[in-house]
């Protein structure tokens, strides 16, 4: 089943300026973060964020804050478990693309959670990053043996856009270069 923009949404999850330094391959991931939330502008995708314990993190990276039209502050690891998800994702909200950090701790418990929930997943494996690359490389199998889909943001920019008539085509693939 392809992806859609139409009742897609965009989650960034703790991409945060305490934490990204740590994240290997932090450039990468973070460059794929941003041509995601730019195409999702661009395509009228919304978008959101969660920060985990922002006080001790920081805020959302610089490259990224001005992106998500709703954050959420949290403590619990897996964002689907915080009283103030279900207010986070828009009404009609029914695929969830996923980017963001620690792949095997915050990002998995959000997939899991939103899983358990009945949402239909996808999680961008480039924009998606640990501190290790063996914990990242067991949170991306373990999503995809629970049910998640596991793309790149490559895909999800060409499968959004369905056509190179897009109206927004060109724009997008300036993404790409």
């Amino acid at each position: 089943m392809l992806m859609t923009a139409e009742g897609a949404v965009l989650l960034l999850i703790d991409l945060q300026e305490r934490l990204m330094p740590a994240i290997d391959d932090n450039k990468t991931v973070l460059a794929r973060a941003v041509r995601l939330a730019e195409a999702a502008r661009l395509l009228e995708v919304p978008v959101r964020a969660t920060q985990q314990y922002p006080a001790g993190l920081g805020p959302t990276v610089a490259e990224l804050a001005g992106y998500p039209q709703a954050v959420l502050a949290k403590t619990t690891f897996s964002a689907a478990g915080d009283p103030g998800f279900a207010a986070l994702l828009p009404a009609g909200a029914n695929e969830i693309v996923v980017a963001g950090v620690e792949a095997h701790v915050c990002v998995l418990q959000t997939v899991l959670g939103m899983l358990g929930s009945g949402h239909r997943v996808l999680v961008a494996a480039d924009a998606t990053g640990s501190r290790d690359l063996a914990d990242r490389e067991a949170a991306l199998a373990r999503a995809r043996q629970a049910g998640a889909q596991i793309v790149t943001s490559e895909m999800v920019l060409f499968e959004w856009l369905r056509d190179a008539r897009h109206p927004r085509f060109r724009e997008v693939q300036k993404l790409l270069k």
